[in-house]
């Protein structure tokens, strides 16, 4: 750099220039001189003269000096801080605008094994350092990123020409766009096993309870019952303490359990095989033992695992038992759960949840009761039960229904003004909301997410809900409902509710219409008693026909029209056969009523083919796919559909996908398939 194109400037420069006011002052004393003495004005301006002279030859002559002075100063304190930079223990590198190196320090070339002269590409060391981070718009301040085993946060600095003299008082330069980036490499390579360290060694609480355990020891002879017993007791604790896990028998059925969070994983990739071993006990045993296990981890303390391991194993229990579910800080994770639900006969749990209810409805004012969106006949009916409940405790009943399908039309008929049922027995959202208060009982019927639900909002105006399901639940739950009734062995909501009512009151008394909405409810939710029934479906619908139900006047207004027989015609008959074992199809909607219900009825059918053994049914209905998915025995489509978002039973379930068109969710429905196939979760 030329010492000319340095510019003096602040104190330095006045200093340099303090002559030329001293000069002025000079004239000026001499104008007073001449006004006083000719002959000592002119004497005194030759020394002015003079003076002025030598100061200027004296500034021409001296600044040049002492710009190299100030260069060469310069230059040997950068020096200095250069060989500072240079035997910095902290690796440090200086690259130009096009991302390639300009100066690195000893300890950054001998992190990277290049020399001082390596004036490449940064990009050719670290890739994720490309030319397009460097040079965004926004400054990326730090990044992290591994090499030889080591991790390293990157923090990278921009200097801009401009800025480098920005601050001096002494020299500036002519402003300048470019820049160049200084480049920080800090070594967290410890600071990361630490962390990584401290996390393993985080417990986690875990429950683990036997589902069956009385219904397993009655199975066998007296005599080997402790066998059994001692058999599941070493199974479980062999498996627990080969991962240096505390466990502790709570009850005869329950234990806890306490291990590190790292050996979660290693649980995780065997898939919980505890599970599968459990089962294979037999000593003589017609039932296989299952086990529900719940584990929690990741919260803020350890009683909070506790209770996330609490919740989690009331979920496993909800989910029909048999499987695992796990709680990472809010992600809920599900493992197993692919043996059929055990129907338990005793009806004590019945009877206390009737007792309950009545004690709950005999507290409120009136009761609302909804089920799910786009109601179907097993909700409705059991929506008509608790109705019936409440009215023999002298209670204002209001079913939420916001749409009428085709298949709950000639129920609703019997349900008329004329027949003596209130005009504003079946009400929509808005009114619902409206007549909803703190000392209003919500009553939620075969459905147990809220989002489901026809009404959501409703769960919030009051403090009371009580929930009647049928169905799994998944990580999606009503919150804190006073009371939940949710079986999965239940073949319907109705079969549920037909228990509940028999226990309720001794004079309770349905009427024929009511008893048959609640017959239907099974009849279409088991397939014609088919599908999922047990001897408490059959009790319960012996009870109804004890109560009025007819059976042919059900089947009368369970009768589909000609178009929504042709549609289903359409839907079988373009069925597609995947994977030599399920049958795809496409319901289609156009000019149904209810072309969901159709589907279902569709999925059915596709089950009395030849070597079928699950069947799915799309069917695009209101921007929404919605899903039907059946089997018979062989195949878990409850863990199927859960993978799509949805849930259901092990023979019975389905989902609801958004945001996609029938040919996006076909191709999501197959790779699901592959997917769970090629992990084993379902088998051909």
């Amino acid at each position: 750099m030329s010492n000319k194109n340095v510019k003096l400037k602040g104190k330095l420069r006045r200093y340099l220039c303090w002559p030329l006011p001293l000069t002025v002052l000079l004239v000026a004393m001499n104008v007073v001189i001449y006004m006083d003495n000719t002959q000592s004005g002119v004497l005194f301006s030759i020394f002015v003269l003079i003076y002025f002279l030598v100061m200027l030859l004296s500034y021409i002559h001296t600044k040049p000096k002492l710009a190299d002075e100030l260069i060469n100063y310069a230059t040997q304190y950068a020096t200095v801080q250069k060989q500072l930079l240079y035997e910095l223990e902290i690796p440090y590198a200086l690259l130009d605008y096009n991302a390639k190196f300009l100066w690195m320090n000893e300890q950054f070339s001998w992190l990277i094994g290049k020399n001082r002269d390596y004036h490449k590409s940064v990009t050719s060391i670290f890739p994720v350092l490309n030319k397009e981070l460097l040079q965004r718009n926004d400054e990326v301040e730090s990044i992290r990123l591994s090499l030889d085993d080591k991790d390293y946060r990157v923090t990278m600095r921009r200097i801009y020409f401009d800025s480098m003299t920005q601050g001096s008082t002494m020299v500036s330069l002519d402003e300048s766009e470019e820049y160049l980036t200084a480049i920080y490499l800090f070594d967290e390579t410890e600071m990361n096993r630490y962390i990584r360290e401290n996390e393993e060694q985080r417990l986690v609480a875990g429950l683990v309870y036997i589902d069956n355990y009385d219904e397993a020891l009655d199975s066998i002879e007296d005599v080997k019952r402790s066998l059994l017993v001692a058999l599941i007791d070493r199974k479980v604790n062999k498996y627990f303490t080969g991962i240096d896990a505390l466990v502790r028998k709570i009850e005869k059925d329950k234990y806890f359990v306490v291990f590190k969070k790292k050996y979660l994983d290693q649980l995780r990739e065997d898939r919980f095989s505890l599970i599968e071993d459990v089962k294979n006990v037999k000593v003589g045993n017609e039932m296989a033992v299952t086990l529900s296990i719940g584990l929690g981890v990741g919260a803020e303390s350890y009683m909070k695992n506790y209770e996330h391991a609490r919740a989690c194993i009331d979920l496993a229990l909800g989910r029909g038992g048999d499987q695992v579910v796990v709680r990472e800080g809010d992600d809920i994770s599900y493992y197993g759960g692919k043996t059929k639900q055990v129907e338990r006969n005793t009806r004590v749990k019945a009877r206390v949840k009737a007792l309950a209810l009545r004690e709950i409805i005999e507290s409120r004012e009136h009761v609302v009761i909804m089920g799910h969106k786009i109601s179907d006949v097993d909700s409705l009916g059991a929506a008509i039960g608790v109705y019936c409940a409440a009215r023999e405790m002298g209670k204002k009943a209001q079913i939420v229904l916001n749409e009428i399908t085709s298949s709950l039309r000639p129920l609703l008929e019997c349900f008329s003004v004329e027949r003596g049922y209130p005009a504003d027995m079946f009400i929509k959202n808005e009114d619902a909301l409206l007549i909803t208060n703190r000392n209003t009982l919500v009553m939620v019927v075969d459905v147990n997410r809220p989002s489901y639900t026809e009404c959501p909002e409703l769960l919030k105006r009051t403090e009371t809900v009580c929930v009647f399901d049928h169905h799994r639940q998944g990580s999606e739950l009503i919150e804190n409902p006073v009371l939940s009734y949710v079986e999965p062995y239940a073949s319907s909501a109705c079969e549920m509710v037909a228990e509940v009512l028999q226990y309720f009151s001794e004079n309770i008394r349905l009427e024929p219409c009511e008893a048959d909405c609640i017959y239907a409810g099974i009849l279409i939710d088991t397939n014609n008693f088919m599908t999922k029934t047990g001897v408490r479906t059959f009790e319960a619908a012996a009870y109804l026909r004890r109560a009025g139900a007819e059976v042919t006047r059900v089947r009368k207004m369970l009768r589909n029209d000609m178009s929504n027989y042709k549609a289903r015609a359409e839907a079988v008959r373009s069925a597609e056969v995947y994977r030599g074992v399920f049958a795809i199809s496409v319901c289609p909607a156009e000019g149904l009523d209810s072309p969901t219900i159709v589907g279902a009825q569709v999925s059915n059918e596709l089950l009395d083919i030849v070597g079928i053994k699950a069947s799915f049914v799309l069917t695009d209905y209101q921007g929404k796919i919605y899903v039907s998915a059946r089997s018979i025995d062989e195949i878990n489509v409850q863990l199927i559909m859960e993978r799509l978002g949805g849930g259901g039973h092990s023979n019975v379930a389905g989902a609801q996908l958004s945001g996609c068109n029938v040919a996006q969710a076909k191709r999501m429905l197959m790779s699901t398939l592959d997917e769970m196939l090629k992990e084993g979760d379902i088998t051909r």
